[in-house]
């Protein structure tokens, strides 16, 4: 298979601009087959500026709340902090890809940090995922084994948690460092997402294995607390039909939609559409197909991005202690505070009773 690569065509793995395609270039395609990506150089900066733009909003209000205005933490808002932290740092690194995508795949910014960005854009996606896991996995036990939550969802085990999922994607993800490099094509230079063409079949084995851990297994876990946590919603719900249901079980469901949202937009369509992509070009399919799937997987690119603007609606949605803090604060913005009222009634019956004295 590894000989197979080498011999595979440099063109299918450095994309070209429509503008440079011609009539012989797609005869043969173990002789040659380009990209048609043009749709990209508008697609991504716009995508990508967007996400930055409303990332950054979003999650940096989200850290003030968690870090200035929601001691102390519960289990729930560790988890979800350590998200936020893990959204915000991949959003700084978005203002790099739009650059590089809107000068038409140049990357003036060196090797090293070419690394780091690819490695921001997995370790977020990852992590997210892990963290929704976490999330979700304590919603589960809180509602299916209440007793037992009460001996294991304690603070200090989120904190060990929390630690244990950023070890982990960083061990996994460390490859990938490795992997990532930079390469030159005429005046331009490569940011490659994946790793130089010898190397791309190692590549597809090893991001094949972290995808089933980190997202495969994940998932599994999320889709079986759900149904599980729906199964027993559904049963004690019998004794609500006249009566509105508890606040932590709207909850649940409210989370149970918005994770299960996250997971149907962001994560499923991107590992799909990558793993046909990667196995494509494996395979050295034709050049009609290669073009179909390379579409198909760039524009879910934007897609996984998502989850950094989607994860703050989950700690709005799902999180009272979030939601009160935050019109709590939003509150105390818009109205003006008590002295400064109290002083406008003293000045008011102050010039009230002098205007009184000086009409006698």
């Amino acid at each position: 298979m590894a000989a197979l690569m080498r011999t595979y065509p440099a063109a299918l793995l450095t994309p070209t601009p429509a503008s440079q395609m011609t009539g012989n270039a797609t005869i043969g395609t173990e002789e040659k087959c380009v990209f048609n990506e043009e749709f990209k150089y508008i697609l991504l900066p716009v995508s990508y500026g967007i996400v930055f733009v409303v990332g950054l909003l979003l999650n940096s209000w989200a850290l003030w709340m968690f870090i200035f205005k929601m001691r102390p933490w519960n289990t729930t808002t560790i988890y979800m902090c350590n998200l936020a932290i893990s959204d915000t740092l991949y959003v700084f690194s978005l203002p790099t890809l739009v650059y590089y995508y809107a000068d038409r795949n140049n990357w003036p910014f060196g090797e090293a940090l070419c690394k780091i960005v690819r490695f921001l854009f997995y370790a977020n996606l990852y992590c997210s995922i892990l963290f929704l896991t976490c999330i979700s996995l304590h919603r589960y036990v809180g509602i299916c084994h209440p007793i037992r939550s009460l001996k294991w969802m304690k603070t200090k085990y989120a904190h060990w948690v929390c630690v244990g999922v950023w070890f982990v994607v960083t061990i996994c993800l460390i490859p990938n460092l490795v992997f990532v490099t930079i390469s030159t094509r005429g005046n331009s230079t490569l940011c490659h997402d994946t790793t130089k063409p010898e190397e791309f079949d190692h590549y597809v084995h090893y991001s094949s294995s972290v995808m089933v851990l980190l997202f495969g297994f994940p998932f599994l876990v999320i889709v079986v607390c759900y149904c599980l946590m729906a199964k027993k919603l559904c049963k004690t719900n019998f004794s609500y039909v006249n009566k509105s249901l508890p606040s932590y079980r709207k909850r649940s469901i409210k989370m149970i939609i918005i994770v299960l949202s996250v997971f149907a937009l962001c994560f499923v369509p991107f590992h799909i559409t990558r793993t046909l992509y990667y196995t494509s070009r494996l395979l050295q399919a034709n050049c009609k197909i290669l073009n179909i799937v390379n579409f198909t997987y760039k524009i879910t690119r934007p897609l996984a991005s998502i989850n950094s603007c989607i994860d703050p609606i989950l700690y709005f949605m799902t999180g009272d202690k979030y939601r009160g803090r935050l019109r709590w604060a939003a509150a105390k913005r818009s109205k003006p505070s008590l002295p400064s009222v109290l002083n406008l009634v003293s000045k008011h019956k102050e010039n009230g009773s002098s205007s009184i004295t000086t009409s006698t």
